[in-house]
């Protein structure tokens, strides 16, 4: 197992470096940059937007003016100081050769250092670790819930297979996984969130303002009256797949050859459930778990971040696309892509924990 680690983990090299790489090619092909979206900012905005970059650790008091600087490869960069341009480049690091960029942020990211926001004017890290908690909330949540209620109903729905209970649960099923979570977030807006109804639940953020003056208890309550909403909207359609999975695996056991000879010895059919079968249906519930958590923790929330006012990683991957703040674009993809593959290989080792006789040794990686 030493040795299927070890590989493992050396081939997390080239997928990282592929990852990057095919993105950052993209990025230098796709239209508009940081660059263009402060040309436009000064063409649209003036000494506001000059301000602010002024703010943000360029000097650009004495070249943001609008002298006429002949051609530039920037579109809207007509009557803007070429030195004014040239600051703008070497601010942004566009005033070196892609090779040499690419090969200076893999440098830094390898010694996670992941730079500043353009835009921001706050470290990648710390920006990232400040919209932490709203995403660990939502997926912690979701994975839990999703889980608890799928596992036990998907077991259940193997053991009524064909009855009345299996009937009318998975249409339920199919009707909530059909139903986008970003409507049922907008209705259950309208039913509890002070809309036409009622008015149960808060409309946005993660707590309350006065949070840091209420004692524990108070926390908490409080903590879990704003997630309510937001965490219903994502639980609807999260928990369908692992259900009609785990019912699919366990109905694969059941009708297998050794349940019937240890019903033959006299064994229970609790005993025959909990004994045999669930610990071979279990690994490909298991198998799906670390895609489903890292979809639930990452990118399963961004439209419910945005409905309710919860300021996530979501969010700020989106935002930071739109505005081209590439450093957290490529912190984000860096670490999400590191920690994807972290745990796709913790997946693999859970198989060999739930059953001792798959051996990866064995097998090419």
């Amino acid at each position: 197992m030493g040795a299927y680690i070890f590989r493992r983990l050396l081939l997390m090299i080239p997928t990282i470096l592929g990852i990057m790489a095919i993105s950052f090619a993209v990025v230098q092909f796709a239209p508009g940059g940081p660059v263009e979206r402060v040309i436009a900012q000064l063409s649209g905005q003036g000494g506001d937007a000059m301000d602010r970059l002024s703010g943000g650790g360029g000097d650009f008091s004495q070249s943001g003016n609008f002298e006429s600087g002949g051609s530039s490869k920037y579109r809207g960069s007509q009557g803007l100081d070429p030195e004014f341009i040239a600051q703008l480049e070497k601010q942004f690091g566009f005033d070196k050769p892609p090779l040499e960029r690419f090969g200076l942020m893999l440098w830094n990211y390898m010694r996670f250092d992941f730079g500043q926001s353009y835009f921001r004017d706050i470290d990648v890290l710390d920006l990232i670790a400040e919209k932490m908690p709203v995403s660990i909330s939502l997926g912690l949540w979701l994975t839990f819930l999703s889980y608890s209620i799928s596992i036990p109903l998907g077991i259940r729905k193997a053991i009524k297979d064909g009855s009345r209970f299996d009937t009318w649960t998975s249409a339920v099923i199919i009707i909530g996984y059909a139903i986008p979570s970003f409507l049922f977030a907008i209705l259950l807006m309208v039913l509890f969130a002070g809309g036409s109804f009622f008015d149960w639940f808060p409309l946005r953020g993660l707590v309350s303002p006065d949070f840091d003056q209420m004692n524990w208890g108070e926390k908490i309550l409080d903590y879990l009256w704003h997630m309510a909403l937001p965490v219903a909207a994502l639980v609807l359609s999260a928990f369908a797949t692992t259900t009609l999975l785990t019912k699919n695996s366990f109905l694969e056991e059941i009708r297998k050859q050794y349940v019937t000879t240890a019903r033959a010895k006299g064994l229970t059919d609790h005993q025959v459930l909990y004994r045999h079968v669930f610990r071979n249906a279990m690994l490909i519930v298991v198998a799906g778990f670390p895609g489903a958590f890292i979809s639930a923790f990452f990118t399963g929330s961004l439209l419910i971040e945005t409905i309710f006012s919860l300021d996530g990683l979501g969010l700020l991957g989106y935002q930071s696309i739109l505005n081209r703040d590439y450093p957290v674009v490529f912190a984000n993809l860096f670490i999400f892509s590191l920690i994807g593959l972290i745990v796709s290989l913790i997946s693999d080792l859970t198989y060999t924990w739930i059953d001792p006789r798959i051996d990866f040794e064995r097998r090419d990686v």
